[in-house]
């Protein structure tokens, strides 16, 4: 007989920081904290979640994930567990790189490639699409595991949760663009689990940010702005 179960997840990009504004990749080596306006928008999130009741809060090791995570947790008193899966996309040497056009343009280049379908296609020193996905869902699998009818909230980071989301909505890699994981969106999914493999993926809410207000809701675009050639 199979395990089944269903739970509820809701994916929060966390709130701005400072690589938000000065367009520097954040993996590992950079970690800022939120800025006041990051704060802003996650106190913003947790007071739009007092009327969700929800079970857990996991969150990316990276400071403004963990921060954000906290700041939704706190009124219910839980605690966050941090969870390395769900750390930024390793862009492996552009992290080292200064966050010129030129970078940005072969970051872009290499997501194009993914959204065409060629997953294996790595960043210099980082991961491909595939191995983003398997981890993303790897650390999905942990928060989930032993839970059914729970809700879990789940604080990360724009490049990570749009692979996973994608990933999860089966059918292919192609539904949701990274430009539209802006700074503490909510994206609910209802995921069905059997025998410890996610089977079946309903998408209820997508990349919102329609409870956000005033200061909170002026966003800096999640990805580097410049004139296509």
């Amino acid at each position: 007989m199979s395990n089944t179960s269903t739970n509820t997840l809701y994916f929060v990009r966390h709130g701005e920081n400072l690589a938000n504004i000065t367009k520097e990749f954040s993996y590992k080596l950079i970690d800022y904290s939120l800025t006041p306006k990051g704060v802003l928008q996650a106190e913003q999130t947790a007071e739009f979640f007092k009327t969700i009741p929800f079970d857990a809060v996991y969150a990316s090791p990276l400071k403004r994930a963990r921060e954000t995570g906290e700041i939704i947790a706190a009124p219910r008193g839980l605690p966050v567990t941090l969870l390395e899966e769900f750390r930024e996309v390793n862009v492996g040497n552009l992290e080292l790189m200064p966050p010129l056009e030129e970078t940005w343009r072969l970051h872009d280049q290499i997501v194009a490639q993914w959204f065409a379908g060629k997953l294996e296609t790595r960043f210099p020193g980082g991961e491909n699409l595939l191995e983003l996905v398997e981890r993303a869902q790897r650390g999905l699998l942990l928060a989930i595991h032993a839970r059914d009818g729970q809700r879990i909230v789940i604080a990360a980071h724009g490049g990570v949760l749009t692979a996973l989301v994608n990933s999860l909505l089966l059918d292919d890699y192609a539904k949701l663009a990274p430009s539209a994981m802006q700074n503490c969106a909510v994206t609910e999914l209802e995921v069905t689990t059997s025998d410890g493999k996610i089977v079946s993926s309903t998408l209820h809410c997508c990349a919102s940010v329609a409870h956000l207000f005033g200061e909170a809701a002026v966003l800096v675009s999640p990805v580097m702005e410049y004139e296509q050639a």
